[in-house]
């Protein structure tokens, strides 16, 4: 299910919609990453592509995550 959510970013509140699968991985990164979500979220929306909405770099930014987990765990994989 799609679900509304919001965030303060840089003083200014947002809001995006994400899957909950993917709100409940960018929270598992924020923990793994001992930081407060919002500014996980802060940190992917100042590195974002600015012709990209802020929901679809949360997506990519998940994605790349779990990428990158899954080659550190498998030792033969490019």
């Amino acid at each position: 299910m799609i679900r509304k959510h919001s965030a303060t970013l840089h003083g200014h509140r947002t809001s995006f919609s994400l899957e909950d699968a993917f709100w409940q991985e960018l929270k598992a990164i924020a923990a793994e990453r001992a930081m407060p979500l919002a500014q996980l979220i802060a940190e992917i929306d100042d590195q974002r592509n600015p012709d990209s909405n802020l929901s679809s770099a949360l997506r990519v930014c998940v994605l790349d995550w779990l990428k990158s987990k899954a080659s550190a765990r498998s030792p033969g994989a490019h």
